[in-house]
């Protein structure tokens, strides 16, 4: 007797299945997020374990030519470097943003570069009408004249893109896209079949295609995780104060973990060349608990200002507030100055803040935050131009991080010839082994 496919039930936030309806996700807590799945097709058990069909073509992968993948530069220089250099023919990326963050702006300045360097683009409008992107155009200064729709089934979008052949084809956003006429769009089956479906046009026709995705409460991508795992690339794009943060967590044709920065002006989103200086720009001088930390956030490395504050609590138990920091990390260095440089901060709240608003998980700022919270207590600035870093270990020994002499460099170019940083990182620089030294090296420097 053959088996009766039983109904499925999708988290559409996570991608959890369950074989029934559950008010909860077990796997990522959101409530109300099942959707019913359409049953998978049975198949007949005849002629064999494969039906009785006949394998596909096998090709062997030294038959397999080696092909670069011809890429088309987007016009700004950031998304090229967090794309890996440009657009690929035929491949589809993702870009999921909080509402209002820019990734409209962002995709309607691209349109306007590629249709003035004479390439073909469709603009697919789910959301907004064509008058109110026509507005948003009129407010950018954009230029370009492109192709631009409000037909949203994926069918029809198929038929454009095999009608035009554009080089870009934008769809704003994968959430309104429509499959088939009696499911809903937004639903996880329509997210799913529809990213299906247009990542088999794009290969298809060689166009590239980009899809606008709503983001959760917690920022990831709302609808089915399987969607993220069919598109080639997934980029997310973040506000930090003036600055947007363009990430790449997803690229089959670059390097994960790519950053580019972006600062929102009239105009639109205008590329930050040097992020370092743009995050620098504020900096205090002179004052105590303010040293200059060289990090890397993805592949790229960073000049930040990590900032410290100590004064005399009120309380029974000090206060620790960490703001753009592990607060776990930053409670083992404060541990380790007491136990190892004999410094008494039991009787003081401590305030660290990573300036300009960025969050960052790294160990190299270990260094940066050990001499900031010292410089803060014992009221003593840190010499101006000496950037540090390195890991900090339970011992006060100072350890070495990955990315050394990317970091080193960023840090000269920037002006910040003085670096302390862990012994056996080649250079003309300040070596360390241990707080003591480092210390010790720190404030012997002139500035």
């Amino acid at each position: 007797m053959a088996k009766k496919n039983l109904p499925t039930f999708q988290c559409n936030s996570c991608g959890y299945q369950s074989p029934k309806l559950l008010g909860r996700c077990p796997n990522c807590q959101a409530w109300g997020t099942f959707e019913e799945l359409a049953p998978a097709p049975s198949f007949s058990a005849a002629g064999g374990a494969y039906g009785g069909i006949r394998g596909g073509k096998i090709t062997r992968l030294t038959e397999v030519s080696r092909r670069e993948e011809p890429r088309t530069p987007t016009g700004l220089s950031e998304l090229d470097r967090v794309l890996g250099g440009g657009l690929v023919a035929g491949s589809v990326t993702l870009i999921g943003g909080e509402p209002g963050i820019g990734k409209s702006t962002l995709l309607l300045q691209v349109a306007e570069c590629l249709s003035q360097g004479g390439h073909n683009v469709i603009y697919v409008a789910g959301e907004e009408s064509l008058e109110q992107i026509r507005l948003r155009a009129d407010r950018l200064g954009v230029k370009g004249d492109f192709m631009m729709t409000r037909d949203t089934r994926a069918d029809h979008i198929g038929s454009l893109l095999d009608e035009h052949k554009p080089k870009l084809c934008i769809v704003d956003s994968i959430q309104t896209v429509q499959v088939s006429e009696d499911g809903t769009p937004g639903s996880i089956s329509q997210v799913r079949e529809a990213t299906a479906a247009l990542t088999r046009y794009a290969k298809e026709t060689g166009a590239s295609v980009v899809l606008v995705g709503h983001v959760t409460k917690d920022g990831t991508v709302a609808g089915p995780k399987v969607m993220e795992h069919i598109v080639d690339a997934t980029v997310f794009l973040e506000s930090v104060g003036q600055f947007r943060l363009l990430r790449s967590v997803k690229n089959r044709f670059g390097q994960a973990g790519e950053l580019g920065v972006f600062e929102m002006r009239s105009e639109g989103l205008v590329a930050v060349e040097n992020p370092s200086a743009a995050f620098l720009a504020e900096r205090p001088i002179g004052a105590p608990g303010s040293v200059i930390a060289a990090t890397v956030d993805g592949h790229r490395p960073l000049l930040l200002e990590v900032q410290a504050l100590a004064s005399k609590t009120p309380y029974p138990n000090p206060r620790r507030v960490v703001v753009g920091l592990d607060p776990k990390r930053v409670d083992v260095i404060i541990a380790v100055l007491e136990k190892r440089f004999n410094l008494t901060l039991s009787g003081l709240d401590i305030f660290v803040n990573l300036a300009g608003g960025i969050r960052i998980n790294d160990p190299g700022l270990d260094l940066a935050v050990a001499l900031a919270i010292y410089s803060a207590v014992v009221s003593k600035a840190v010499p101006e131009k000496v950037a540090v870093f390195g890991e900090v270990g339970l011992a006060g020994e100072v350890r070495t991080v990955q990315q050394a002499i990317r970091r080193a460099e960023e840090a000269i170019r920037a002006g910040y010839d003085q670096l302390l940083c862990p012994a056996g990182v080649q250079g003309s620089m300040f070596a360390v082994r241990d707080i003591q030294s480092a210390m010790t090296s720190l404030w012997s420097i002139r500035s």
